[in-house]
């Protein structure tokens, strides 16, 4: 079986001309001009029996379709980011992709040969359904009402949106922290669709329990405008976001990141705040509690054995949330399932962000999975 990694089509003989507007272009490597999409489907059905009238996925593509739809990779990103994942939205000075230096053309997920699929979560706050849309039902924003969603629910939108596309096999899924999540949940899900995983500082079973998910609303409720959830009409809690925001990226790394750039302590917790407020302005609090739950109540090790595809399980040497040392029992399980798996530790002093920022210290090794997934079938 084919999956035409190295198939180059022609653009007249593609299926998919919705896929290919505003088509990224190669300039010394880089893929620029990158749009945002929007597909929506109606009367959408989660694990829990409840059914959405409508459901909006946002995403974001790279590369090339194949015309028999078996040359896709699917993104996955992580708990507070975005599908901007590769690319720039414009021309040199755009925002580049959090993981640029791994996708694109002639990189480690070549976009040369390979369509890309960068996929907002469901419930998420950069264009995908989340407690601040408009419910349907009240004309006014879900809030605390959004219905809670399973790591299955956020799989099965990918999968809607994958169908949409006449993406018929992924070569790969890949993405870091929940995108790690997402990826081990793919091979559980739809074991026989797609030949690779690549779950990045992540793990196949959620922590922290709904005492995490309690622990977070307390902290929100510290926000005066929290109103129970509530607080669309009373100024938001942009506040209360922003300090979150700042303890999450000094968790994540970003000290580390910064030092060279701003070696003076104060500057760099300036850039820190700066960062940290234009984040607290997208991003929703009760998108927050709901990817929380989603995530804590996420696992897939009891049914670890139904994945079928070669895995590259990828840690951190200095990530706090995924530690190495979790490596040996998450890879002692992936064996006894008779999984098919190797593992890769990338050097680096970034942290939970290792992935993105020393990108060049594990992509030789990406790209070496992905050779391996060329010939599967």
């Amino acid at each position: 079986m084919s999956h035409s990694l190295f198939r180059r089509p022609l653009l007249a003989a593609l299926p998919l001309a919705a896929a290919l507007a505003g088509r990224p272009v190669r300039a010394e490597g880089e893929l620029l001009k990158v749009q945002k999409h929007i597909f929506t489907t109606k009367d959408f059905k989660l694990v829990s029996g409840t059914v959405m009238p409508e459901v909006t996925i946002a995403y974001e593509t790279y590369g090339t379709p194949a015309p028999d739809g078996r040359n896709g990779v699917l993104l996955t990103h992580g708990y507070t980011s975005s599908q901007h994942m590769a690319g720039r939205y414009g021309e040199k000075d755009g925002a580049e992709g959090s993981w640029d230096g791994l996708v694109g053309p002639g990189k480690a997920i070549d976009t040369d040969r390979l369509f890309v699929v960068s996929s907002n979560m469901l419930g998420s706050s950069y264009g995908s359904t989340n407690p601040a849309f408009t419910n349907p039902a009240t004309g006014k924003p879900y809030g605390p009402d959004f219905p809670d969603i399973t790591l299955v629910d956020i799989v099965n939108a990918q999968k809607a949106l994958l169908d949409h596309l006449g993406v018929k096999h992924l070569v790969a899924v890949a993405g870091p922290s929940f995108g790690g999540y997402q990826a081990y949940q793919w091979g559980v899900s739809y074991p026989d669709f797609m030949d690779g995983l690549v779950p990045v500082v992540s793990a196949p079973k959620g922590s922290g329990g709904e005492a995490a998910v309690k622990s977070l609303v307390d902290f929100l409720a510290k926000d005066p405008n929290w109103n129970g959830g509530w607080y669309y009409d009373k100024g938001g809690i942009r506040g209360i976001l922003t300090e979150m925001r700042v303890a999450t990226l000094k968790r994540y790394g970003i000290d580390e990141q910064l030092a060279g750039k701003f070696p003076d302590k104060a500057a760099r917790e300036a850039e820190i705040v700066e960062r940290a407020e234009s984040w607290a302005k997208v991003f929703d609090g009760n998108s927050l509690v709901v990817l929380r739950k989603a995530s804590v109540r996420f696992d897939v090790e009891k049914d670890i054995a139904k994945i079928k595809a070669k895995v590259l399980y990828v840690l951190s040497r200095t990530d706090k949330l995924f530690p190495p040392t979790i490596a040996p029992d998450v890879m002692a399980k992936l064996k006894a399932a008779g999984v098919n798996a190797d593992y890769f530790e990338i050097d680096s002093d970034f942290g939970h962000s290792a992935s993105g920022l020393d990108a060049a210290k594990w992509a030789p090794r990406l790209k070496a999975f992905m050779a391996t997934l060329q010939n599967r079938s």
